[in-house]
Order: structure tokens, then C-alpha cells, then sequence
């Protein structure tokens, strides 16, 4: 949970994206195994542990309420926007925590860093300069600045990023993360081969 500039707690709800065709992997990400558990359940129990109310956009792998979607198949910035409608149907009004099904690696140390940072911008961590924003917080502002980007035809989740007052955005770059945070909770899974990676990772970690 995040503090306004006034202290005030600002409550933090999560969307799980599930969807994508997964053309590198050659298989559905959501449903590959990692450490004995599906990627979409992985990603959604840790999400649950830091932000609530949850919605997934996607077919329905998590268990988690499925969130209508007005434009199945249409990228990232749809089901997120899909994502917020849900929410707001729910009754929801604030940021979101957005984090794709590919991060089997994500932790809830990770994921508590962006919903309690201290202020209710957004908040996107950077990995060797690149903006991670499937695994982000989106304040309510950007969500509603993201419906209008699908309405003009935009896909790509960087675009909602690059259209943000760079002043409403908080980039967190690897210098600024807490102790019990590193790189690898935002790897995410494209190939067969980052599979094996980390499926061999967590193998390691469970016999340690």
C-alpha cells in the first residue's frame, strides 16, 4: 500500500495478464511449470499477497475473477485496461498493480517495493535500463489515460509510459531497490530456454 504527499494509505489492487499468444515459447506461458506449479498460479499468489482486490484478463488460469474482455487478443494495454474496468466494477477506484503470467520468478519483497512506495504516482522498476511495465504499479490516473490510448489505437503498454507526465511516473532503477530485491524477480519467461533457466534456478533454491 502506497502514502499519498498527505501520509493517507492508498489501497493497491492487482491485475494478472494471462493472455498473449506465447509465439517464442511455442506453448501457452500461463500454464508452463515451474518448481512444480503453473506460471499464472505462481504470479497470482504472490500478487495476492501484497495487493487486493485481484482480477485476472486472460482465459482463466489463476482461479481469480476473469475480467471481461472488450478486445480479446489485442495486447498488453487492452487487458490492462480490461483489467481496470473490472476493478472499477467491483467498486475499486486506485492504482493497480500490473504483473504478467511469464514472471515465475517475481517476489512478494519485489512487488511490496512498488506498492509501498511512498507516494500514489506510478511506479515502474528499470532492469539494465529497461522499464519492467508488465510488472508495474499504474496509478488510477494512468489507467484512465490508458483507456483513452486503446481507444486511439495504441497496444503497447510502453506507449501508455512514454504519454505519462514524466513527473507522475517513479522509474526505479536497480540503485534505488531495498535489500532482498534483485534483478532476477523481473525475468521473464519468452523461450524454452529461459524456461530451463529458470526452472533450474528454483530447483536450486528449493535443494538450498
Amino acid at each position: 500500500m502506497a502514502l499519498t504527499g498527505e501520509g493517507q494509505p492508498v489501497p493497491t489492487a492487482g491485475i494478472v495478464l494471462t493472455g498473449g499468444r506465447s509465439r517464442r515459447m511455442g506453448m501457452d506461458k500461463a500454464t508452463l511449470v515451474v518448481g512444480g506449479v503453473p506460471c499464472a498460479v505462481r504470479v497470482a499468489t504472490v500478487l495476492g499477497s501484497v495487493a487486493a482486490p485481484l482480477v485476472e484478463v486472460g482465459p482463466g488460469h489463476t482461479g481469480l475473477l476473469r475480467a471481461p474482455e472488450e478486445r480479446p487478443g489485442e495486447g498488453p494495454l487492452a487487458a490492462l485496461v480490461d483489467g481496470a474496468r473490472a476493478l472499477a466494477a467491483l467498486g475499486y477506484v486506485g492504482g493497480a498493480l500490473v504483473v504478467a503470467c511469464d514472471l515465475p520468478a517475481v517476489t512478494t519483497a519485489a512487488l511490496s517495493m512498488l506498492t509501498s512506495w511512498p507516494n500514489d504516482r506510478t511506479v515502474v522498476p528499470v532492469v539494465a535500463g529497461r522499464p519492467q511495465t508488465l510488472c508495474a504499479r499504474w496509478s488510477a490516473d494512468a489507467l484512465d489515460q490508458a483507456a483513452g490510448l486503446v481507444e486511439g489505437g495504441e497496444r503497447s503498454v510502453r506507449s501508455l509510459l512514454a504519454h505519462l507526465d514524466p513527473e507522475a511516473v517513479v522509474l526505479l532503477d536497480e540503485t534505488r531497490w531495498p535489500v532482498g530485491v534483485d534483478a532476477s524477480a523481473f525475468t521473464d519467461v519468452d523461450t524454452p530456454e529461459d524456461l530451463d533457466r529458470i526452472s533450474s534456478r528454483s530447483e536450486g533454491a528449493a535443494g538450498g
